[in-house]
């Protein structure tokens, strides 16, 4: 295409020749610019669009804001659901370890005044000099994660403690460490002494526990009694077998109040005291035997029960 220009001012008319180039070059100009003013007006539309009362521009403008509403809510729910889920894990866990907290303190003989696991403890100090600062999901989610993580680590610590005081506390309840008798006094202790029949030095195997008639007898420890029978020099004996090759003897009661195979609890009563058998008076003999030996009943009856 040729295109010629006249003018009065110029000495001559111009010539201008409009090939392919330059047609796509006008175009391809065209085009921006049309995609520029576009660009401008929907700004302008949107910008103004609450100002303007445009029926069909507030309508895109509030699709849109439903929309998008839409998508944070459900977001939300999303993460508040799954918060929901790990609260409802870590009150669970929280409420096993205020449990076995409460076991270990009884088991450590702490007071339950000491140590009270259903109130939260009390917290305070001055006001920081740093700024706050808010704390975001992904902060909270992360602080979430790490107190589950410490929650799961001190269950699993105090479970195996508690299994460890359990264990120590059974084996304690199987040790001879109670006072047989209440209120009664050694007549005679263990070891060497003047036999009171013979008049001859002889070894006496166990204490002698002076007490009234018919005060009860408590079994030392829990065990299964093993023996309960008139015996010809201690009169009505019982004994009790506590495992670990522990025995203990009770003997000249006036009364045996448990039979062979049964299962008796530390404290329990077992019979009362009299005067049965080789005695010379109303006592309770008590022996504690180890492995088939005598040994002093006064270094088990020391020991905490």
């Amino acid at each position: 295409m040729n295109i010629i220009l006249v003018s009065g001012k110029l000495a001559k008319a111009k010539t201008f020749n409009l090939g392919l180039p330059q047609f796509a070059l006008l175009g391809l100009a065209s085009m921006v610019m049309v995609m520029v003013l576009a660009a401008a007006l929907n700004y302008l539309m949107v910008r103004f669009a609450a100002e303007l009362n445009i029926p069909y521009l507030q309508t895109i403008l509030l699709s849109a804001q439903h929309e998008q509403n839409e998508k944070t809510d459900s977001y939300l729910r999303e993460n508040l659901n799954a918060m929901a889920v790990r609260l409802g894990q870590m009150q669970a866990q929280l409420v096993r370890l205020e449990t076995v907290g409460e076991r270990l303190a009884k088991l450590a003989g702490f007071k339950p005044q000491d140590l009270v696991f259903s109130e939260l403890p009390a917290r305070g100090g001055a006001v920081s000099s740093l700024p706050p600062q808010d704390l975001s999901l992904g902060d909270f989610t992360r602080q979430l994660d790490s107190l589950t993580r410490q929650l799961d680590d001190r269950s699993d610590k105090l479970g195996i403690l508690e299994s460890l005081f359990t264990f120590d506390s059974a084996k304690k309840k199987l040790i001879p460490t109670m006072l047989p008798v209440e209120g009664g006094w050694y007549s005679s202790n263990y070891g060497w002494r003047i036999d009171p029949f013979t008049g001859q030095r002889a070894f006496h195997e166990g204490i002698d526990f002076m007490s009234e008639k018919g005060t009860m007898i408590r079994a030392a420890a829990g065990g299964v009694v093993m023996y309960s029978d008139l015996h010809p020099q201690y009169g009505n004996m019982v004994e009790i077998d506590h495992g670990n090759d522990f025995v203990t003897r009770y003997a000249h009661a006036s009364k045996r109040m448990v039979r062979v195979g049964d299962v008796v609890l530390r404290g329990a009563k077992i019979g009362e005291v009299g005067s049965t058998g080789r005695a010379t008076g109303t006592h309770l003999h008590f022996e504690v035997r180890q492995r088939g030996a005598t040994v002093n009943p006064a270094k088990f009856l020391r020991l905490p029960g």
